[in-house]
């Protein structure tokens, strides 16, 4: 299964350059990084990433993820994946621009469809 991360421009950069990342400054903080499935992505844009330019959304496959990877309630009591590792370049999957039009965040066609 696939589950998504958002970063900004310069997160992702940092990922790129430097082969991993403990994350955005909100999971350096919370000690794990935040992840959200298909159908979580979208609200998660909108709830904290609104009106932001220059997010990448991120796929990593929780399979390869192992045991660091954990699943707990969070939002509306909803299963969230938090990931208690660094991040690594090797466990993207696959990364693309998340454009925003007309104040929305654009997903990849399909994305929604997949999560039902």
């Amino acid at each position: 299964m696939l589950i998504f991360k958002i970063f900004r421009t310069d997160e992702w950069q940092t990922l790129r350059t430097q082969g991993e990342t403990t994350g955005a400054p909100i999971d350096i903080a919370d000690g794990y990084i935040h992840f959200s499935t298909a159908t979580q992505a979208a609200e998660t844009a909108a709830k904290h990433f609104a009106g932001a330019e220059g997010l990448f959304l991120i796929a990593a496959e929780t399979d390869a993820l192992g045991e660091a990877l954990e699943w707990e309630v969070s939002r509306g009591d909803a299963l969230f994946p938090h990931l208690y590792r660094p991040l690594t370049l090797k466990d993207v999957v696959w990364a693309q621009p998340l454009p925003l039009v007309d104040g929305v965040h654009q997903f990849p066609a399909g994305l929604q469809e997949a999560a039902q």
